[in-house]
């Protein structure tokens, strides 16, 4: 399962409806609404879970995943020692948040963040790109 910065994840690309998800991945195990009315799909086969947003016309804006495959950029992501990983990436600045036993690792310019615990990747958020005009740059277009 590759993770694309700035794109999606596997087959997924920001800006995709839920039929053009649904076409790929079926049904999802679950759906729901957000307190924001945004709907959420869980996929537990892939570890997936998908937001779409409600004020941008239920578009596919943030991804989460802690599947066993995930790679960026050619490397392994969840079980890898944080700091090494970190290393490897070609991205600066990096913002961390400590939440007790927990860290949130988090690169602005991919808008990616790398969930850790006891100093390894659990999971990762890839989102949607906003522009300098406060704009979604969706990459799926139909």
């Amino acid at each position: 399962m590759k993770i694309n910065p700035k794109n999606g994840i596997d087959q997924l690309l920001f800006g995709m409806k839920e039929q053009d998800v649904i076409s790929i991945y079926g049904n999802p195990d679950k759906k729901f609404e957000d307190d924001d009315a945004n709907r959420i799909f869980l996929y537990n086969q892939y570890k997936m879970r998908l937001t779409f947003y409600e004020d941008e016309d239920f578009r596919l804006g943030y991804i989460i995943t802690s599947n066993a495959n995930a790679v960026l950029l050619d490397k392994k992501v969840i079980d890898t020692n944080t700091d090494e990983l970190i290393a490897s990436l070609p991205f600066n600045s990096w913002e961390k948040e400590d939440f007790d036993s927990t860290e949130n690792h988090f690169n602005e310019s991919n808008w990616l963040t790398l969930q850790s615990e006891y100093n390894k990747v659990i999971r990762v958020e890839l989102g949607a790109i906003i522009n300098d005009n406060d704009e979604f740059e969706w990459k799926f277009k139909k």
